[in-house]
């Protein structure tokens, strides 16, 4: 048995046409939730898109999660607790527990609002990989 699953999420501009959620209440076209599909124990996915002008419609906060969205197209803003922030194509946040969050395509953006959200809880994360090891007599497999 293999210790990897592949799934084709498709390309950004293929996202709007999934439908899903965490719930019936928040399940939404253009959301995917790509870590229901495989087998992930310590991470989360979600693959996302919002028309111009279509938001989240609702808040949440984590107690234990950590989020990390990573934009990758479109115009749009994150309610962050008090504070609005615009976020666009290479923008990353993190949104650590307790901080309450929303999203929104703006109404202007030029296209489809998209992002990976990456969720994550457990233990701190050391300051770089202590886990890893290096194999440098194993070859290449496209050589």
């Amino acid at each position: 048995m293999s210790g990897y699953e592949l799934a084709q999420i498709g390309g950004p501009d293929e996202w709007r046409g999934h439908y899903g959620g965490f719930d019936v209440a928040r399940s939404r076209d253009g959301r995917r939730i790509v870590d229901r599909e495989l087998a992930m124990q310590y991470i989360g996915l979600s693959a996302n898109a919002l028309e111009p002008g279509e938001e989240a419609g609702y808040w949440h906060a984590h107690s234990r999660i950590e989020e990390v969205y990573v934009f990758l197209d479109g115009r749009g803003q994150m309610g962050l607790d008090d504070d609005v922030v615009e976020v666009g194509a290479g923008t990353v946040v993190r949104v650590a527990q307790g901080v309450w969050r929303t999203w929104r395509a703006r109404p202007d953006s030029p296209g489809e609002l998209r992002w990976l959200c990456i969720r994550a809880g457990g233990d701190q994360l050391p300051d770089r990989p202590d886990d890893s090891s290096l194999n440098p007599g194993k070859p290449m497999p496209w050589a």
